[in-house]
Formats: structure tokens, sequence, C-alpha cells
């Protein structure tokens, strides 16, 4: 039997949980495939095969459900990972960065000294309006990181967030397994 595409077999993947995590948003949840064995390893598989993850020396995965598929890839491609944290959540001394959210606002930080001169990929589960990765390729860049490029498993594309990220990308990779 013939596998599925992988976009849709992320599609039957994910569950929606209306007004999550306040009134108005419909969240993406991706537990039900980071649960699934299978359907995980053809995600890890699919970024692996772009180049610009492979010739990375650092993944860095964006707090929380990035970590995960940070770490896989980075196994995957034998690079390191790098945490992308929520303020506060590192020890001294880091570099941190402010942003907006669909939602609210937030900052993330990452450890200084550890991107000086590398290559990092950058990782997270949903591609939304951008803000996130947009304030995380800052970040990576101010850190001393060259940026290769960016993967997700999930783009929103009616929220706009790859035309937020085009221009600061610079011609660099956007990979997003499924695009909604």
């Amino acid at each position: 039997m013939r596998n599925p595409p992988l976009g849709q077999v992320i599609a039957g993947s994910l569950r929606d949980v209306p007004d999550f995590p306040q009134p108005g948003v419909l969240f993406k949840d991706i537990a039900p495939l980071l649960a699934d064995a299978v359907v995980f390893g053809r995600c890890i598989d699919a970024l692996a095969a772009v180049p610009a993850a492979a010739e990375a020396d650092l993944i860095a995965g964006v707090e929380a459900r990035g970590f995960v598929v940070a770490a896989a890839l980075a196994r995957a491609v034998g690079a390191g990972v790098v945490p992308v944290r929520k303020a506060g959540k590192l020890p001294p001394p880091t570099v941190s960065a402010s942003y907006e959210l669909e939602y609210g606002s937030a900052e993330i930080e990452v450890p200084v000294g550890l991107l000086e001169g590398k290559v990092a990929y950058l990782v997270d589960d949903v591609l939304a309006t951008g803000g996130t990765l947009q304030a995380t390729i800052e970040l990576l860049t101010r850190a001393g990181a060259r940026v290769s490029g960016v993967g997700v498993l999930v783009e929103l594309s009616f929220l706009g967030g790859r035309d937020r990220l085009t221009p600061q990308l610079d011609g660099r990779d956007l990979t997003a397994l499924l695009t909604l």
C-alpha cells in the first residue's frame, strides 16, 4: 500500500482546539502528530531532506513544541540543539527579543556564546502571524548565527506569516510541511 502524501497525513493528525488560549483563537494541537511515531518520523525525515537544515551546525527550536521538533531534527542531521526560551527560563547571560503574538506579546531569549559563527536552522510547530519566528531570526542573528532557513510543520497561510517573514529571510528557505 502506498503512503498518502505527507500534508494529508499531517492534516489528519492535528486536533483543533477552539477558543484556546483565548476566545476567538483556533489552536492547532500537534500532540496527536507527536504521539504517532510514523507520522512524526515522516515529518522529521522531510525536514532533514531540506538542504538548509542539512547544512546547519545547530537546530534552534522555539519553546515549547519547537524543542521536540528541533531535538529530533538535530539528531537526524547530526547537529546540535539551541533552545529558544521564554524570558527568565535560561541562566544568564542571554540575548533577548520582544515581539507581538496574535493574542498578546512575549519575550524570548537564547544563551550567549553558543551561536557565534554557527549556522542555525530554525524550527517550530506552526507558522501563524510570523511574529515569533521573525523575532527568533533577529535574535539568532544578534547572537552571532547565520540563519540558513526556517522549517515548520504547519503554516496557517490566512494569517500572513510567510509574507511577514519573506523580507527577513532574504531568499533563504522557508519550508512548511502542510499549508492551511
